[in-house]
């Protein structure tokens, strides 16, 4: 039961004749509207609207209660748009989106990769956070990813692979150059990262090279060109 007002010419006024005025001027949104204004600002603001940020976006013109009455909740709503809700995605949702993303792009999603499409997709903390790192969740979703020897592994042939085309032990600007035209390649983060990123990472892995070379049979001279 209505509450009944202080003012006589609220409390006299006659309630079906102000639904009916209500109803008429209210701007009424379409279902695909919504969605497009939600997609719209998620692109504006590279990540997916929270409701706050949403409200404060100049260019839309839905109120966020406006979506919650016609999807039943902000986060479904976001759902219906392609844009997983940051905190509430499900691991399926998660995984889904990481394939879908390798797809697009033919090849392993790397963590740039998601900070690249963020408003798509929710950051790559949450994939930690719920894999426990996002390796754990990139192999989950069906990914060929090396890990621990297996990585050092791979890394070691492709930079043999490598310098037997540039005739000498790879550099880390040529690793970066040749990464360029093969997204096969770990990048060069990765491979520091396997030495804990110290001083002299670069020349360590360059000297696993040259004895993974010598076991090939292959002269490797001390400035690192190779015969």
């Amino acid at each position: 039961m209505p509450r009944k007002s202080v003012y006589r010419a609220v409390a006299d006024i006659d309630r079906q004749a102000l639904a009916e005025f209500q109803a008429g001027i209210r701007k009424r949104y379409t279902d695909e509207q919504i969605l497009a204004e939600l997609k719209q600002s998620a692109e504006r603001l590279g990540r997916s609207p929270t409701m706050r940020e949403f409200s404060a976006d100049p260019k839309t013109t839905v109120h966020p209660q406006t979506v919650i009455e016609h999807f039943g909740s902000w986060n479904r709503a976001k759902r219906k748009a392609g844009l997983v809700p940051r905190r509430f995605a499900t691991r399926e949702e998660l995984l889904a989106l990481l394939e879908e993303l390798g797809k697009e792009l033919g090849r392993v999603p790397t963590a740039r990769d998601i900070d690249e499409h963020r408003g798509k997709l929710p950051s790559k903390s949450l994939y930690w956070h719920t894999f426990g790192s996002l390796t754990n969740a990139l192999r989950e979703a069906g990914f060929d990813v090396p890990v621990g020897e297996e990585r050092l592994e791979r890394a070691l042939e492709q930079a043999v692979r490598l310098s037997k085309r540039l005739g000498r032990l790879p550099k880390f600007a040529d690793w970066t150059e040749a990464r360029k035209t093969d997204d096969s390649l770990l990048t060069e983060w990765q491979i520091y990262r396997m030495f804990d990123a110290r001083r002299g990472a670069w020349s360590t892995f360059q000297f696993l090279v040259r004895e993974r070379l010598r076991e090939a049979g292959v002269e490797v001279a001390p400035d690192g060109t190779i015969s």
